[in-house]
This record gives C-alpha cells, sequence and structure tokens, in this order.
C-alpha cells in the first residue's frame, strides 16, 4: 500500500537557517525607488486625466476580488481544471487553495504573453483586471483534495523538499513553499500541496530550460522568477521527479 507524504519531519533549525541564506543569495536585489517619487516637489504636476469608466483594479486579488462573481466566470475553467479546482488530469494545474496573488499574477502574464501556452493565452485575453480578481480568489476559497505520492520517491523528495541539497547549492524547497507547500502568498510563492506531480515536474523543466517564460526580461517576469530558473537548473531529472511527488501527497 503507498504510503502518504502528508507525514512532515520538522527541519532543523541550521536547515532552515541555510536555506534562508542560500535563497538570500539567489534572489534578485530589491528594486530602487521610482526617482519620481523624490522629485515630487520639483516636478510640475500633470493635469488629472479625465475619468472613462471604474478606476482601474489594483493587483490585490483579495481586496479587489469577488469570490461569488469568480464562481461565475469560473465555470470556463472546469473542463480543465475541475469545478472545484481540483483538476483530475495531471496534464492541468490544481488552482484549489492556490495564493490568489499568484494566480492573479500567472493569468496577467498569460494575457500578457509573457507565459505562453496556447489555450492559456486565449482564455485569459479576454480577461478584464476584475475578472482576473474574482477568479483569483474564487481558486483560493476552494478546498485542495490529497493525494497519494509514489512510495518509491517520496522520501528522496521528503529530504530534498525539507533539506534541500548542499553539495549542488539547491535550498530547501520548505522554506518559500512552507512545511505543508501552503507556500507564501506575502512573498508571491505558491502553494504545492496536492500539486499533480506531472504538472510539477513540467515546470520545473520549464525553469530549467529557461522557457517558462518568453520575451526580453523573461528571466525577470516575476519577483521570484531569478530563483527559481536558477534552482531547477541545479535539479537532476530523479530529484525533480522526486520532490514533485511528495508535494503531490503533501496535505
Amino acid at each position: 500500500m503507498a504510503k502518504r507524504s502528508a507525514l512532515l519531519i520538522v527541519p532543523t533549525l541550521a536547515a532552515l537557517v541555510a536555506a534562508t541564506a542560500a535563497l538570500a543569495a539567489a534572489a534578485p536585489a530589491a528594486p530602487a525607488a521610482h526617482a519620481a517619487a523624490a522629485q515630487t516637489a520639483t516636478a510640475p504636476q500633470a493635469a488629472p486625466a479625465a475619468s472613462s469608466g471604474p478606476p482601474a483594479v489594483t493587483p490585490d486579488p483579495y481586496s479587489d476580488g469577488s469570490v461569488q462573481a469568480g464562481a461565475a466566470k469560473a465555470t470556463m475553467c472546469f473542463a480543465c481544471h475541475g469545478p472545484d479546482g481540483n483538476s483530475v488530469s495531471p496534464v492541468f494545474p490544481r488552482l484549489a487553495g492556490q495564493n490568489a496573488v499568484y494566480i492573479a499574477e500567472q493569468l496577467r502574464l498569460f494575457r500578457g504573453g509573457i507565459r505562453q501556452n496556447p489555450m492559456m493565452t486565449a482564455m485569459a485575453a479576454g480577461l478584464s483586471d476584475e475578472d482576473i480578481d474574482n477568479l483569483a480568489v474564487f481558486f483560493a476559497a476552494q478546498t485542495p483534495s490529497g493525494l497519494e505520492a509514489d512510495p518509491t520517491l517520496w522520501k528522496a523528495g521528503q529530504a530534498l523538499y525539507l533539506s534541500g541539497d548542499r553539495k549542488h547549492d539547491v535550498p530547501a524547497c520548505v522554506a518559500c513553499h512552507g512545511p505543508t507547500g501552503q507556500g507564501n502568498p506575502a512573498a508571491g510563492y505558491p502553494a504545492l500541496r496536492a500539486q499533480q506531480s506531472a504538472y510539477v515536474v513540467t515546470q520545473l523543466q520549464s525553469y530549467a530550460s529557461g522557457t517558462r517564460y518568453s520575451g526580453p526580461n523573461a528571466t525577470t517576469a516575476t519577483p521570484n522568477s531569478i530563483m527559481m530558473f536558477t534552482i531547477a537548473k541545479r535539479l537532476s531529472p530523479a530529484q525533480m521527479q522526486a520532490v514533485a511527488s511528495y508535494v503531490q501527497g503533501l496535505r
């Protein structure tokens, strides 16, 4: 009988410190403040633009999104992602319980052609900012259902997830994605728990090959892009399979 990988081993303080230090070294520097902000006192003030319709939606789905409105809009997503966000096919990611900030970010990247996928690009093209925020909070409010990990892989995946691979400068996944794979919405780190392992492997491969995002600034498409492009390149195919199996079994 396959064992569930929900049984977690709390990493040692030393492991977490090491992981955090490694992530800090790999992460891009914080962006500089806009120069215009420092020149506000002397720069001439432009005339306010005439109002044309409702104000722009800010990029905070938790403030601007509506679960009820998202439920009505999400029917177009159900065929692939499931009516509750728990996709059955390993080709499609599970969105249930994913943090809304991450979902909204990725939908905007699809809409802008920075993250390319023929199906998702077409689906996102007609979405307004309001639609995106509504969909994001709807799927974030759904409950992810558990999956089973491969009994031959999850222990190796657990070791990598909790402790990393110091020999190859791979930090522990737990430092960003949390001990139960719930991610970190404030930092923009996605939830991984109960995600389809085949999908996770595909995304790690895309990061490793540099094709996750496109365009001249692909490696900085998101605040955490450089970190994931760097880490994925250091993972072996076997490590990708193992850690993907482990997160699939997280509850």
